[in-house]
């Protein structure tokens, strides 16, 4: 009998640790689920249409941002929300974006009297990373600004305008691409389709349980100088008329005068090959819930 309680002290000791690691166990797992649950809870989808304007810089308007003749951009996007600050995008915007050398303050410009009108079309995937917490429908979490960024597939068509009538540029070589001068200058014809990286800021607010205001301004980098058909150097003008036709002469070289009053320009600037062109879409939006609200959670 002596024996038997530091026999009975040593058995329990084994028991009383397993079972505390036992609650440690189900304490975490408790945690994860919550956490876990908490996620799924946050989680959301909307579609949402879009309508703006846009507008570019680039040879023609090298830096004022908004500056332009204004256009219409339409679009629709769906966001799905990891949870309530980060989300993840897909959109369908298409724009278009005008400018004319007649327009600037710069005389250089002014002479050299282009103008180009370019509709661009795109699909993006974007990342939106919010500054407050948002969950639509939450009156606790109304608003929240946001940055975003992701990747677009743009496609894209510059064209010009004579005599009333606006005409595809690309085809006609404008610098000399396809051209026998082009190639030897090392000129062939731009892409019309390439990759651009988005990159903004914006602000969502909650309008009602299934339904959110947006507002954002994205730029997109471009590595294209020809949204504007303009870069390099005007084309030898003879070599252009004969392989290109008399329409791609009047539409490259628009200038009110020439420089000692020379008979060609060819060889002389006409953009900046150096400086890629970039366009922005400035748009408001109403977004709408198209998963169930969990409102269990939310005092309203």
């Amino acid at each position: 009998m002596p024996n038997s309680v530091p026999f009975e002290g040593v058995a329990r000791a084994p028991r009383i640790r397993s079972l505390g690691r036992w609650m440690w166990v189900l304490a975490f797992l408790g945690a994860v689920g919550g956490a876990e649950a908490q996620r799924r809870f946050d989680q959301s989808k909307e579609i949402g249409l879009a309508l703006g304007t846009g507008y570019y810089l680039g040879d023609l308007n090298p830096h004022q941002h908004l500056a332009g003749r204004k256009k219409p951009v339409v679009g629709g996007y769906l966001r799905y929300n990891l949870d309530s600050r980060i989300s993840l995008k897909g959109g369908l915007f298409t724009g278009t974006v005008e400018h004319w050398d007649a327009d600037s303050d710069n005389p250089w410009q002014q002479n050299r009297n282009l103008h180009f009108r370019n509709r661009i079309t795109e699909v993006s995937a974007m990342v939106e990373i919010n500054y407050l917490n948002h969950r639509m429908g939450n009156p606790k979490d109304k608003f929240s600004a946001y940055l975003t960024t992701g990747l677009a597939l743009y496609n894209h068509m510059p064209m010009g305008q004579l005599d009333g009538t606006w005409f595809e540029l690309q085809p006609l070589g404008t610098e000399g691409q396809g051209t026998t001068w082009g190639e030897a200058q090392g000129l062939t014809p731009y892409a019309l389709t390439g990759l651009a990286l988005p990159f903004g800021f914006g602000f969502k607010a909650n309008v009602g349980p299934f339904l959110a205001f947006n507002m954002d301004w994205v730029l997109r980098k471009t590595w294209n100088d020809h949204l504007d058909d303009v870069s390099g150097f005007y084309a030898n003008e003879a070599v252009l008329r004969e392989e290109k036709g008399e329409l791609a002469v009047r539409l490259a070289d628009q200038s009110l005068s020439t420089p000692n009053d020379r008979l060609s320009q060819a060889g002389l600037q006409r953009g900046d090959a150096g400086r890629d062109d970039v366009y922005g879409f400035l748009t408001a939006s109403i977004s709408f819930r198209v998963s169930k609200r969990p409102s269990t959670c939310w005092n309203q």
